[in-house]
């Protein structure tokens, strides 16, 4: 008999955070185990090669390539200036004389003395990678980065848009089902992680946008609002380096859905407290969630310890994540050992959820994920 495993959203008010804080290629690491950083902290830097640009400096000059070599003002491996001179070519006892100018400012790596072309590199990009939450090095990664550990409130979504911000909490929504529409957003609110209710417009995230919002939290966004807001479709891959100025944490799902209550009472405990956001979601193997990390701190009370979750039991808050009931929350009622015939003639195991309303549904395991608290 085989196993099924229920994915499962955090939220909870007390767990420790680990977080890899990767270069995307091998760099300098600057901090050391043990190191208490913040989330603004430098904690690796690199710098990625600059742009190749091809120039066929042959042609330009009028010369044959292997004739290029006495022409060139600048040796391979010397630096050059956009609008410079490269090489020169003179003509007619040196009457008629030619110069070809750098393109960019960079380097030129090489001139080929077969094809006449002439390689040049815009300056190296430096890279900067940061801690993201306030915690302790407890790892180094060779030359990749390091890993932060914390003891934080963790509170996953759904769905996300852009990358990450760090930035005090806004509570602008009183209760979990009231929506985020454009008049909640003020100048009040620039650089704040605004949460919502429900469903949070397309006009509320435009005006959080021009306002300068850091991030907004809410429990439901229109699935077709994405692509209003994007101009494109994100597909089922990976979002997170979307060019937003605001970044966009769905806890929900989408469609007019209300955020979970003990979600939204746990953001609002917080109401004040500088967060760690970030809207990378993929939905692929290697499960990304959007997330909100709140520090606590490791001199929090003990009261805020949280019993593991149990997984999937009787009495589990569950989420429902296919149709019909997508997006309902409710609790496990039932666990029924026996096999159960789908439309489709499939038999698969199932649970029984009591819906927020009362209403009992029967699903297929695999069609609920656990809200571990």
């Amino acid at each position: 008999m085989g196993d099924a495993y229920t994915p499962g959203l955090t939220v909870t008010r007390r767990t420790r955070v680990r977080k890899p804080r990767r270069l995307p290629m091998p760099g300098a690491v600057v901090r050391q185990v043990g190191d208490r950083v913040t989330s603004a902290d430098v904690v690796a830097r690199t710098e990625l090669p600059g742009k190749v640009h091809l120039l066929n400096l042959a042609n330009a000059l009028g010369a044959l390539p292997d004739e290029l070599a006495d022409k060139l003002v600048v040796q391979p491996g010397g630096a050059v200036t956009k609008g410079a001179p490269l090489a020169k070519s003179a003509s007619f006892f040196g009457l008629f004389k030619h110069t070809v100018a750098s393109p960019i400012t960079g380097t030129l790596e090489s001139v080929s003395a077969v094809t006449g072309q002439a390689v040049l590199r815009e300056p190296p990009v430096p890279v900067e990678v940061r801690a993201y939450v306030d915690g302790e090095v407890v790892e180094i990664l060779g030359e990749e980065g390091v890993v932060v550990e914390t003891e934080a409130a963790l509170i996953q979504g759904i769905f996300g848009l852009a990358g990450e911000v760090h930035a005090p909490i806004a509570m602008v929504a009183t209760a979990c089902d009231q929506p985020l529409t454009a008049a909640d957003i003020t100048a009040a609110h620039r650089g704040k992680v605004v949460v919502g209710g429900a469903r949070v417009s397309l006009a509320a995230m435009q005006k959080a946008m021009e306002v300068g919002v850091a991030a907004i939290v809410s429990g439901g966004f229109a699935y077709q609002d994405v692509r209003e807001l994007l101009g494109y479709d994100v597909g089922v891959a990976v979002t997170g380096t979307e060019a937003l100025p605001t970044t966009l944490v769905v806890t929900e799902g989408f469609g007019d859905i209300a955020m979970a209550k003990a979600t939204f009472a746990l953001l609002a405990s917080f109401d004040g407290r500088a967060a760690s956001v970030c809207g990378a979601t993929q939905i692929r193997a290697g499960v990304i969630r959007p997330e909100v990390v709140i520090p606590v701190g490791a001199d929090a009370a003990a009261a805020d310890e949280v019993a593991p979750p149990p997984g999937l039991a009787v009495g589990a808050p569950v989420r429902c994540i296919r149709a019909p009931h997508f997006g309902k929350l409710g609790t496990i009622s039932a666990l029924p050992a026996a096999l159960h015939t789908l439309p489709s003639e499939t038999k698969v195991r199932v649970v029984e959820v009591t819906l927020a309303g009362g209403d009992v549904v029967t699903v297929p395991r695999a069609n609920v994920e656990v809200i571990e608290r």
